[in-house]
């Protein structure tokens, strides 16, 4: 068995680093979903989030997504934590197969027991993510080598205040993987993205899509005392379809690292703060204001709202 590696100290101590408790009888928690809902259509986040009208948003892609995220961390942590063969030997089909079962059914009981895929549908992705994670085997060296590289967590929990005017309100965020190359004495925060064939050009340019990473990144170098630009961002985007008929080989894998320098983390801090300020009282309730919607195929597509004219009169419901 090889030698394990000594863990960097700086490691340990964002490793041991413990949140504080959520007072929520005071204390507001919000999240980037959060903030991007109400960038998308303020009606919609007031109604999910401040006037009681929440509704669970299941579906196959969401599932997937989950499903695919935890084996994929899975098989991250046991390279680093143990070894790039023993990561090898884990049975990811199995493990992905009973991820993937355990989902739908607590999105299926989300869903008021009412199905929202069929089996050949389900078939289809996990064989997606079959392909996806067998893919990502056999080119693990290229993409998570550990030469003077550490794991310092899956799913690494920030916690903090984003706006110092308004103390009771909570950002909380959790990142998807979190590592530490020793030699350079910097960070790369990992948001794995799954997508049908990965992200065209107006999909990397949209700024609600950057915002999360970006505020990762600000937000982390706060809670740790991480310096800016000592942390890399880094969208991991999955495919589940390619061309077959390609005369060369096309990746599972697309890597997008959006721009994150002062330019974007001032923007980002403005939205953030924005949003805070247009729904938030200092107290951290919430303002008594009607905000209106903003009706297009795309917001409405999914939108639970888009049928009930009550809640929102200019759904698009086609």
């Amino acid at each position: 068995m090889p030698k394990k590696k000594k863990i960097p100290s700086i490691v340990k101590q964002i490793q041991k680093h413990t949140l504080k408790e959520i007072n929520y009888s005071t204390e507001k928690q919000i999240s980037y979903s959060q903030v991007s809902m109400f960038l998308n259509c303020p009606r919609k986040w007031s109604l999910q989030y401040r006037d009681g009208y929440y509704q669970s948003e299941s579906s196959i892609h969401m599932t997937f997504g989950t499903a695919l995220h935890e084996a994929l961390q899975h098989y991250i942590t046991t390279i680093y934590e143990v070894s790039g063969a023993e990561a090898d030997r884990i049975n990811l089909e199995e493990y992905f197969e009973e991820r993937f079962r355990e989902t739908y059914q607590k999105d299926y009981k989300s869903n008021k027991k009412v199905h929202f895929s069929d089996p050949v549908e389900m078939r289809e992705f996990y064989e997606d993510g079959l392909e996806i994670l067998n893919f990502v085997k056999k080119k693990r060296g290229g993409y998570f080598g550990k030469r003077g590289w550490y794991l310092v967590g899956c799913e690494v929990p920030l916690l903090l205040n984003p706006h110092p005017e308004y103390k009771n309100i909570l950002y909380k965020g959790y990142l998807d993987v979190v590592l530490y190359h020793e030699p350079t004495n910097t960070f790369k925060i990992l948001d794995i993205k799954t997508s049908r064939s990965g992200w065209d050009d107006k999909t990397k340019k949209d700024e609600t899509k950057q915002l999360q990473l970006i505020l990762y990144k600000k937000f982390y170098s706060q809670q740790f005392g991480v310096p800016e630009d000592s942390i890399d961002v880094e969208f991991f985007i999955v495919k589940r379809k390619v061309w077959e008929e390609s005369p060369f080989p096309i990746s599972r894998i697309q890597e997008y690292k959006p721009a994150s320098g002062k330019v974007k983390m001032n923007k980002a801090t403005n939205t953030i703060n924005s949003f805070i300020e247009e729904v938030f009282n200092y107290d951290g309730s919430h303002k008594n204001k009607i905000f209106e919607p903003n009706p297009s195929p795309h917001n409405c597509r999914f939108c639970p709202f888009k049928s009930n004219k009550e809640l929102c009169p200019l759904g698009v419901s086609s």
